[in-house]
């Protein structure tokens, strides 16, 4: 793949105004006097991925920040897309679109109250490409990507994608990006597909074992409900639906359960999405004496694992949290029997690596595209994997 040749793409992308422009000219000569650089927006998700500061490095890596590059280009409620800057605050582009009944469907966590202060950017958003209860039905955040622009190693500024889904030129590439932690490049903005807040919602909450419910779970997900959101933990399972009054009114009738009030469940859902719920404070506070919280990704059918420590359980059964003192070669073992992957998300120790190893054919996949977007390794080296 050649990148070069996806350069002529961005003709009709909204101008930038001066100061925009300015801190994107900043930016492309920062990166011209070469690295290695740390990229960053608020620093919301810094506990996320590899070490900020690489093994052998002599320190913490120069930043490279984009709060600079702020603001919404484009922004179309009809047509069902916006774009911004990666510096653009999360919460201004939500704003933004609540004020037109529209939403992020995939619901970006936000960690309000990191260290930082800060509760996120639209760059950091795509690069670390985490999403919230919704994802199951919604989709991930590289599934609302339409396109992106980027600045590569070399400081060239590379667009990729467009506006509408049917536009399929650098398509891929765009997705590509989300979850890359940036080692592939800095990006500079994106075109998000947004829609609707659903018209209607309701919560309902069942007692359930945990074997019980992942049954309910997967049995909900093959029927015609609007289900838009499941958890599970500590012998509650928690139901969201949402769409239209009638579907919801009928699904609710069917179903049963226990209602939640809307004021008590929409600070639940919303604990559940920026992890600033019980389950989340108790993990971090059992990572401070040792333990790890581990984000397990497995097939919804997926019976229950025998993992040592609490968990909760999301996305009819796909995600599961977990909150342990297991070894990562032992828990690794466990989740790859069952077809899937885990991720150390909140640790004092990851030199077992943030992420499931890959095996030989991914491995030069991933040198390939690295090689290709940064070919000198400078943009976050470490971040997600060590050799990257």
């Amino acid at each position: 793949m050649t990148v070069q040749a996806e350069e002529t793409l961005g003709a009709d992308l909204p101008r930038l105004d001066a100061a925009q422009s300015a801190a994107l000219r900043e930016l492309q000569a920062r990166i011209r006097e070469g690295g290695p650089l740390r990229i960053v927006g608020h620093g919301s998700k810094d506990f996320y991925g590899g070490p900020l500061t690489p093994p052998g490095a002599a320190g913490p890596l120069p930043e490279l920040s984009t709060t600079a590059l702020s603001g919404v280009l484009a922004y179309e409620p009809s047509e069902l897309y916006l774009t911004a800057l990666a510096g653009t605050p999360l919460a201004e582009v939500e704003a933004l679109l609540a004020a037109h009944g529209q939403q992020l469907a995939f619901e970006p966590p936000r960690f309000v109250g990191a260290a930082s202060g800060g509760a996120g950017t639209v760059g950091g958003m795509v690069a670390t490409g985490l999403s919230g209860p919704a994802r199951a039905t919604a989709g991930a955040v590289r599934d609302h990507v339409l396109g992106l622009s980027l600045l590569n190693g070399r400081a060239e500024l590379l667009h990729f994608g467009g506006t509408v889904m049917k536009n399929v030129a650098g398509y891929d590439v765009s997705r590509l990006m989300a979850g890359a932690l940036g080692v592939l490049g800095l990006i500079t903005q994106v075109t998000l597909k947004v829609l609707p807040i659903p018209v209607a919602s309701a919560t309902l909450r069942f007692e359930s074992a945990q074997d019980e419910a992942l049954v309910r779970m997967n049995g909900w997900g093959g029927q015609p409900l609007p289900v838009s959101a499941t958890a599970w933990w500590d012998g509650a399972l928690v139901l969201r639906l949402s769409g239209a009054e009638a579907a919801v009114v009928s699904a609710m009738r069917r179903l049963g359960g226990d209602v939640i009030p809307e004021d008590m469940a929409a600070p639940f859902w919303r604990g559940l999405r920026d992890q600033s719920d019980e389950f989340f404070l108790g993990a971090r506070r059992a990572v401070h004496g040792g333990a790890s919280m581990w984000r397990i990704a497995v097939p919804a059918t997926t019976p229950a694992m025998a993992l040592h420590g609490e968990q909760l359980i999301e996305w009819g059964g796909a995600q599961r949290w977990v909150v342990t003192p297991m070894a990562p070669a032992q828990l690794r073992e466990l989740v790859a029997a069952a077809g899937g992957h885990a991720t150390q998300f909140y640790a004092n120790d990851k030199s077992a690596g943030a992420f499931s190893p890959l095996g030989p054919q991914l491995t030069r996949i991933h040198h390939s595209l690295k090689q290709q977007f940064d070919p000198t390794g400078m943009f976050n080296p470490g971040r997600l994997y060590p050799d990257l």
